[in-house]
């Protein structure tokens, strides 16, 4: 009762999902494994050509050119994986046998699906971080490295409400791995790279840009999405989207497609969100996640003013939970965590659960016409609110 509430539409259902897809086709050999702090520019110059009345020009964008992405590709490619699942699923039961006695027979019936995906190695140990729905109804998962060299793998650790999971091989020698950038620096228009396994093309690279931030599309709590128009499609799910310092900003999870194939929106789960979720799955640990323990909305804007930017209201409050214990009653506002500030009930509810339980952390309350400081000491986030 302390968040908004979830949507449980699988992405499916919205066409905005990756699924993978059957025999992943063999990939290059790899070639340098590290990858480069920068990438040299080549050809071709943007000048904007409309400004707003009253506003001052931008800086022209003379001397800033298209990258090219070849040294690039050459540096991280080599820690991007396939990721081929062998699972079960329930038989379908056609419409004509549903609500009769034939329809037990439909769904004791298990049929085997061949399905792939993608994944990055995140430390040479053979740790590999993918998507949850890539194999989370797994038997037996494979990967292949870019040199060709298949590998069994086991499930680490899943999350489902982020739709991340981390599988692990054992390899002979140390894997090339890439590293974790900060996607609370990226910016809308910026240069990406996506690297993945389209329709089992293993291998694969494509260009395009930050097209949106902090995106909500309905498939959980923590939506949190980098938007993208960088080609995306299915067999692409687990698999890196990196900035041009070669860094993982996000993990490409679905696709917003009538077709089910690219039409230049896609999304990637943020790297300082799947980052926190890894670090536990590769421990081993269920993945804890802080909580406020009060019902949460966005305060009706009055006469003359909006809603934007004035915090979230207090609705409820869980009897004996972090915001009782704190002092937070109905109608008090919350406008800032940690200095923060607030513009959304969701915002809220994802930033805490971010935190680890048992954290203390300073909310910033408009409670009578005055600004008061609250301190609160997160609780963990109950199963049943997941």
């Amino acid at each position: 009762m302390s968040y908004p509430p979830r949507r449980s539409v699988p992405l499916l259902a919205l066409a905005a999902f990756l699924v993978g897809c059957d025999d992943p086709a063999p990939t290059p050999p790899p070639t340098v494994p590290q990858p480069r702090a920068e990438v040299p520019a080549t050809q071709g110059t943007v000048v904007p050509s409309v400004v707003a009345p009253g506003t001052p020009a931008p800086a022209p964008l003379a001397g800033q050119v298209v990258p090219d992405f070849a040294d690039l590709a050459a540096a991280v490619m080599p820690a991007v994986v396939s990721i081929s699942v062998t699972g079960e699923v329930a038989a379908a039961v056609p419409p004509q046998f549903r609500g009769t006695p034939y329809e037990r027979l439909y769904r004791d019936r298990r049929r085997v699906v061949r399905s792939s995906g993608s994944g990055f190695i995140i430390d040479p140990a053979g740790l590999i971080a993918t998507n949850n729905h890539v194999v989370g109804e797994a038997r037996q998962v494979t990967v292949r490295l870019t040199d060709g060299t298949e590998l069994p793998a086991r499930v680490v650790g899943a999350d489902e409400l982020t739709d991340l999971a981390v599988i692990r091989v054992e390899a002979r020698r140390p894997l090339p791995h890439v590293a974790w950038g900060n996607s609370g620096a990226v910016r809308i228009g910026q240069w990406v790279l996506a690297a993945g396994s389209p329709f089992g093309l293993g291998g694969s690279v494509t260009k395009g840009i930050v097209s949106a931030i902090g995106r909500e599309i309905g498939a959980g709590p923590f939506d949190d999405f980098i938007q993208t128009d960088a080609p995306i499609n299915p067999g692409n799910s687990g698999g890196p989207l990196f900035n041009v310092a070669g860094e993982v900003i996000g993990v490409n999870t679905a696709i917003y497609s009538p077709t089910g194939a690219y039409a230049g929106i896609g999304f990637a789960v943020p790297a300082n969100l799947a980052r926190g979720v890894i670090e536990q799955l590769r421990a081993g640990r269920a993945v804890e996640r802080g909580w406020l323990g009060a019902a949460l909305r966005e305060p009706e804007a009055g006469a003359g003013e909006t809603a934007t930017g004035r915090g979230v209201e207090v609705v409820e409050v869980v009897a004996g939970g972090p915001a009782a214990r704190a002092g937070l009653a109905p109608g008090d506002r919350v406008l800032a965590l940690e200095g923060t500030p607030i513009g959304s009930a969701r915002e809220l509810v994802r930033s805490v659960a971010g935190k680890p339980p048992g954290e203390r952390v300073t909310l910033e309350v408009l409670r009578r016409g005055r600004a008061e400081a609250v301190e609160v000491r997160l609780g963990r986030r109950p199963v049943e609110t997941q």
